[in-house]
């Protein structure tokens, strides 16, 4: 059964792991990333550079104006919220942080998918592939640590997006083939997910988690320390530093 996919890279840890797991899995795999103003935007070449690795289909999406009206965020503005540093690993997913994006799995959910309608609609009606034998597959990397503290990356959230996709889309309301979202390490730990981007032999030299946008990552965002602590506890070195300062 021939599949068409999509998946979310934006150059970190945890989408390029799911990258690599979506092109062993699937057939006709394209990578999308978007660019809607974050902080963070070192991430972005990363994820370029990344997707030439692994061969696939890159579509790059400027949606910028997503810091216009998803304002409240030190992802989006950090001149206004600062980037929180140094916390408590402890404390971390005990409430929503400041650098939650408003509904931003949403739309990179529905754009995904639209992307992802438009290349299966045209595979049926065009190339006249037979609709029994098509599956539609939109893979994105949230996990057990994003969850904690961030409604759009919970399992039951994805669940209500699928059927949303669903019953808003011509594949299912003619074709009856629904768009999956695959979360393949929505239940992992990030030391976990360090294990299995090393075994899928994933390019994590290349990746990029920091929230702050320098040459080299800051260590003490939010999302660094939890990179430090997933390959500490994995018991390996983190081989991004190594790279990123000339190591």
């Amino acid at each position: 059964m021939p599949s068409y996919a999509v998946t979310l890279l934006s150059g970190g840890l945890d989408s390029t792991t799911v990258a690599v797991q979506a092109l062993q899995e699937t057939g006709n795999l394209s990578a999308i990333t978007f660019h809607y103003g974050q902080s963070h935007s070192k991430e972005v070449d990363c994820a370029q550079e990344i997707a030439g690795v692994l061969g696939i289909q890159h579509q790059l999406l400027d949606i910028s104006f997503l810091g216009q009206v998803a304002w409240y965020s030190a992802l989006t503005n950090p001149d206004r919220f600062p980037v929180p540093v140094d916390g408590s690993l402890g404390t971390m997913g005990a409430s929503i942080p400041i650098t939650y994006v408003p509904l931003r799995n949403t739309i990179f959910l529905s754009l995904a998918a639209a992307y992802l309608e438009s290349q299966v609609l045209y595979a049926l009606e065009i190339d006249g592939v037979s609709p029994q034998e098509v599956k539609a597959l939109v893979y994105m990397a949230p996990n057990a640590i994003d969850y904690s503290g961030y409604p759009d990356c919970r399992p039951e959230y994805f669940y209500k997006m699928t059927e949303a996709l669903a019953y808003g889309s011509k594949l299912w309301t003619e074709y009856k083939i629904p768009i999956q979202v695959k979360t393949p390490i929505i239940e992992l730990s990030k030391m976990e997910i360090v294990k299995l981007g090393l075994r899928l032999k994933a390019p994590l030299e290349l990746t990029w988690s920091c929230y702050q946008g320098g040459a080299v990552p800051c260590g003490s965002c939010d999302s660094c320390l939890l990179r430090a602590k997933g390959f500490e506890e994995a018991g390996v070195s983190d081989p991004a530093l190594t790279r990123s300062r000339g190591g």
